[in-house]
């Protein structure tokens, strides 16, 4: 005899991430609008803490996103870990990646080139 699956509705978790990411997004865009000089102008790790704040926010929204859109919540946890940790070390990487050797072009270049900004 066939059960009848019960269907759940998701709707309240879907507009909470829909605001959780739609605040994430407002916050990066205002920040790349005002562009606090106490973040943009210093240093810290090769990059100013306006990128670290950025590729940190980033992060967060790709993780909200695998985790509901792509419905990683309801797999199991090796899977999760699986998908989710690899992404997330393999975006951390390149942005490190970027970030290092961009920072690098710009202290050779820079004295040999005039930036237009």
């Amino acid at each position: 005899m066939a059960h009848a699956q019960e269907h759940k509705s998701h709707t309240k978790l879907i507009w909470k991430v829909f605001g959780i990411l739609s605040v994430i997004t407002i916050v990066e865009v205002i920040l790349g609008i005002v562009k606090p000089e106490s973040l943009h102008l210093t240093k810290i790790l090769g990059t100013s803490p306006l990128n670290i704040i950025f590729l940190v926010l980033t992060l967060v929204k790709a993780y909200y996103i695998t985790w509901f859109f792509m419905h990683m919540a309801d797999e199991k946890a090796n899977l999760r870990r699986a998908v989710v940790w690899t992404a997330l070390f393999l975006i951390a990487y390149l942005a490190a990646l970027l970030l290092i050797e961009g920072s690098y072009i710009n202290d050779v270049l820079g004295p040999l080139t005039k930036w237009n900004y």
